[in-house]
């Protein structure tokens, strides 16, 4: 019998979610990535910029340019610390460690009924053919009778 996943919605609300907790992860990582990607590229611009010119427009230019991407800097930091603080709720309310035992438990009460299922369906095949063969019996004997008796 068919045991895998690849079934009629086997896995059902569990392989949904997660499929949903596996996006969610990913869309975790790129937001990580880019928030962090931020940070780095504004402050080694401020690093470049940082460096003391003698033409004071200049200087002043630059240092608008320095809060500019200082500005950039604690919003990508700001994002950061709103991602961690959706990262606690998430492993408060719905922790991924949970996610992953409840939908192991489940494929494996899962497969314990597919097993179930299909000793159950190899009784019955069993029981048909035997009733089958009783029945074709009775049958081929009943038709001799009826054969014999009106030959006499």
């Amino acid at each position: 019998m068919n045991k895998g996943g690849a079934g009629g919605g086997a896995g059902g609300p569990t392989a949904a979610a997660a499929l949903a907790a596996a996006q969610k992860q990913k869309t975790l990582q790129q937001r990580v990535d880019n928030d962090i990607g931020n940070i780095v590229d504004n402050f080694s611009f401020i690093v470049n910029v940082a460096r003391v010119n003698d033409p004071p427009v200049r200087n002043s230019q630059e240092a608008f340019m320095m809060e500019m991407r200082a500005s950039r800097m604690v919003q990508a930091a700001d994002s950061l610390l709103k991602l961690v603080s959706e990262l606690k709720q998430t492993a408060i309310f719905s922790g991924f460690a949970t996610l992953n035992d409840h939908v192991e438990q489940r494929t494996e009460e899962l497969n314990q009924l597919a097993d179930k299922t299909d000793g159950m369906l190899a009784r019955i095949g069993e029981d048909a053919a035997a009733s089958l063969t009783e029945l074709e019996s009775h049958y081929y004997s009943s038709v001799r009778s009826n054969q014999i008796a009106t030959m006499k």
